[in-house]
């Protein structure tokens, strides 16, 4: 499986819950999560930590959650792409992902990719 680009999209992954839905950034501490946010293990990204993921749809506390990436956050410029990650695709536009991930996205040039 090629896991650049927007290729990942449909697929299932894992991810590791590692800032809940509430939670503030390690470093930053004014930067809020409204929704959950981690990683999923396996999976190195270009900055050599694992892939990072946002999950969506999800407010129950949780460790892990298996959903599937629906879209594809791009940022112009740094290293990183962010994975969306929902219970079912078509669950929300481009407009809605940005709205939810915008918290931490608004200090990049960013697109969102879907298929």
């Amino acid at each position: 499986m090629n896991l650049n680009g927007t290729s990942i999209i449909g697929q299932y992954v894992e991810v590791h819950i590692d800032r809940p839905l509430g939670s503030v950034h390690p470093k930053f501490p004014h930067l809020y999560y409204p929704i959950h946010y981690g990683y999923v293990k396996g999976i190195m990204a270009p900055d050599g930590d694992y892939q990072d993921a946002y999950v969506l749809g999800v407010k129950e506390a949780m460790k892990t959650y298996r959903g599937v990436v629906i879209a594809v956050i791009h940022r112009e410029n740094d290293v990183e792409e962010k994975w969306v990650v929902a219970p079912r695709l078509g669950l929300y536009s481009k407009e809605e992902i940005i709205q939810q991930v915008y918290f931490q996205e608004q200090y990049f040039k960013f697109e969102v990719r879907m298929q």
